[in-house]
């Protein structure tokens, strides 16, 4: 096995090689003074399981199409190189949201990620928590791998429910049936029954709308849980009106923590009163003071690792994929 990541996910890469116990296989990548690069790899590939790291997030050097291309001219030199498969392990998915069309002659960018990565070579997709698993794995013809996020939350989760009723929320009717599969893996790590709800959610021209809460939140800890935070109002919109209905307390989970916009002072505000997220995303757009106060890091690093393992080994992944610990 020879496992790489890219310079712009080198932290995330180091956390997985550290977890899975083998260091990661050299590289280099160059700059051009036009703004061109290139990648190559300094071992041998040939014959061998490659993995390749790269989260597709935006900033703060490098746009998410930067780190697109990256990825995509890395695993074509793999397969030039021999390489008998390979793995791009993709932490967060770029343009993943825009999976159908909403519009009159919207793109459908979900599917068009799919076809670049498959017209380069790669054999298989492991990413966590896409923003719609069903239009993911439609719009891929090669092998994908979608983690979610209930092993990795489950033990901050048990923490906050304790012993009183708790409800795990959607902040919109998309993201049901993720809150659905978080309450099951919840209420099995739990040994006891756990409520659900969710928000009514319109969006259009970019201005949000709609305040109906469906369920019953009345003295619960609430969990707010969707797949990602940007300018964190559809979190704190949520948490407000759980509040409102009566709610104990709100708390906020998420893979990725984009943190744009005025997501700085978003999370401050009083609900929800504390953000778990992933490190798929560094949070490196909120100031120290903020993150260190409200928001919660639980690293992926070691979920991808198991992943990576299991691939390699031939092993069976389906707890990973069910939340199961």
């Amino acid at each position: 096995m020879k496992l790489f990541s890219l310079n712009a996910s080198r932290e995330f890469g180091e956390k997985v090689a550290a977890s899975l116990g083998t260091p990661l296989d050299a590289h280099e990548e160059r700059e051009f003074e036009d703004g061109e690069h290139k990648a190559r790899p300094l071992v041998s590939v040939r014959g061998e399981d490659v993995y390749i790291i790269q989260s597709l997030h935006g900033g703060p050097e490098q746009s998410p199409n930067d780190k697109l291309c990256r990825l995509l001219f890395f695993i074509a030199t793999m397969k030039e190189n021999g390489a008998a498969r390979v793995t791009a392990i993709i932490p967060y998915l770029a343009y993943a949201r825009k999976d159908r069309q909403t519009k009159s002659r919207d793109p459908v960018t979900t599917r068009y990620i799919a076809q670049l990565l498959e017209a380069v070579g790669t054999d298989r997709v492991v990413t966590m928590e896409v923003h719609n698993i069903v239009a993911f794995q439609n719009a891929f013809r090669c092998q994908t791998i979608h983690l979610d996020t209930c092993r990795l939350f489950s033990r901050a989760a048990a923490a906050i429910a304790g012993s009183g009723p708790v409800v795990i929320a959607s902040p919109d009717p998309g993201g049901v049936k993720r809150a659905q599969l978080f309450r099951e893996a919840l209420e099995k790590s739990l040994g006891r029954p756990v409520g659900s709800a969710f928000m009514e959610k319109r969006r259009s021209a970019g201005v949000v709308s709609g305040n109906l809460l469906v369920g019953e939140v009345r003295d619960a800890n609430v969990i707010i849980i969707d797949d990602l935070i940007a300018s964190g109002g559809t979190m704190v919109r949520a948490g407000n009106a759980c509040r409102e209905a009566g709610a104990r307390a709100t708390y906020a989970f998420a893979a990725h923590g984009l943190f744009t916009g005025e997501a700085a002072t978003a999370v401050q505000q009083p609900d929800p009163v504390r953000f778990f997220v992933a490190d798929t995303v560094p949070p490196f757009r909120l100031p120290a003071k903020v993150l260190h106060e409200r928001i919660e890091v639980i690293s992926a690093a070691p979920l991808f690792a198991e992943t990576i393992r299991r691939l390699h080994e031939g092993g069976s992944i389906s707890d990973l994929l069910t939340g199961a610990s």
